[in-house]
């Protein structure tokens, strides 16, 4: 539960005390006393106070002093407090004041609402300074637990590319001195496993690159920058028409350009093409249609193909790593490219959904802000 407020009262006659608690009694506040100067600063020492309600006319040391000190002292350097005086009521004097650092200036009589009021209005500013701090505290807290998370991660991938590849480079290379050494050797079943050594080797090696670079999205910057869709969507297109053949029709639409990370959006295109490609490959005539709209403030993207498709009920598991609709048999994947599309989209403040129909092909959109 969190302390009540403490305000500081200072006054050399207990009666005058009195009747500044009478006054705030309905406040959910703690009141600390003080009758002279200096047994306020003691005060000051050991309770954090929210706002100082100081008598002027004091023996030995007066208000005015006592304002001074308090300002000069680091702790007490920003704490607001009010002068309330029956004698000194002239102008000079609360200009004096204002002048020792007062934020307001109240002369007896007085109506009580109108210290009751003043009070509550300090009140409320400690309590809200009271929470940013806390929440400042807790940001700062969780970042620390965030980098000390994202320092395991850095070590673990660390791990996963050099401990995981070791052993896989050495089952590769034996495997291959196997197949350019002892083929002769072998049956025909025995090089066929050895083949599907091979094969298994290489797609183990790919999923480890792509959880590895699937991990680094989620710490990777974003670098924003202008960005041609059309040129970029084109230069994929080239990029992957060097790594695969397919007879696949590609339309391009006019597409606008947007402010993002060039990379990263590079990826995002190059894997959903790759997908559309692949997954019309045995079409007679495929199809692959790339083209964009307006969406309010964003502009939502669109790769469309005649191919497989798939289940809508199944649509929840398209951007979970390593969910895949279709068998290895039939199409080759790891089921990480989507879920590296979903990544890459959401950090820059998008969403990416898909539809579809199984042997009538599958739409993508994915949405980017404007600016």
């Amino acid at each position: 539960m969190d302390r009540k407020p403490k305000i500081l009262i200072v006054d050399d006659k207990p009666e005058n005390l009195v009747a500044l608690a009478v006054v705030l009694k309905d406040l959910d506040i703690e009141l600390v006393k003080a009758t002279s100067g200096n047994d306020a600063l003691k005060q000051t020492l050991h309770h954090d106070f929210a706002l100082a309600l100081l008598d002027i006319q004091m023996p030995e040391m007066d208000g005015y002093e006592l304002a001074g000190i308090l300002r000069e002292e680091e702790r007490t350097a920003n704490l607001p407090f009010i002068f309330i005086s029956a004698v000194y009521t002239d102008n000079l004097n609360v200009f004096k004041g204002y002048e020792k650092g007062a934020f307001s200036f109240i002369t007896k009589p007085f109506q009580p609402e109108i210290l009751v009021n003043k009070v509550k209005f300090f009140i409320n500013n400690y309590q809200q300074e009271i929470a940013l701090q806390n929440l400042n505290e807790d940001l700062h807290r969780k970042n620390q637990e965030l980098e000390s998370i994202n320092r395991e991660l850095e070590a673990f991938t660390y791990s996963v590319s050099h401990d995981l590849r070791a052993p896989l480079r050495a089952i590769n290379g034996y495997t291959q001195i196997l197949s350019e050494d002892y083929t002769s050797a072998l049956d025909e079943e025995g090089q066929r496993l050895m083949k599907t050594v091979l094969s298994s080797t290489e797609k183990m090696n790919t999923l480890i690159e792509e959880l590895l670079e699937f991990s680094r999205l989620g710490r990777q910057e974003l670098r924003r920058q202008e960005i041609d869709m059309k040129h970029l969507t084109e230069e994929v297109i080239r990029e992957i028409s060097k790594s695969m053949n397919h007879a696949a029709q590609i339309k391009i639409s006019e597409l606008p350009k947007v402010r993002a990370d060039r990379q990263l959006i590079y990826q995002v295109m190059f894997n959903l093409l790759s997908n559309a490609i692949k997954y019309s490959a045995k079409k007679e005539d495929p199809v692959v249609e790339i083209s964009s709209e307006e969406n309010g403030s964003d502009v939502v993207f669109s790769v469309k193909d005649n191919g497989a498709g798939f289940d809508m009920k199944y649509a929840g598991k398209l951007f979970d790593v390593f969910q895949r609709l279709h068998s290895d048999r039939d199409f080759k994947g790891t089921g990480v490219g989507l879920a590296i599309v979903q990544r890459i989209v959401a950090k820059h403040g998008g969403r990416v959904w898909g539809e579809g129909k199984q042997d009538e092909g599958a739409l993508f959109r994915f949405s980017l802000a404007k600016n």
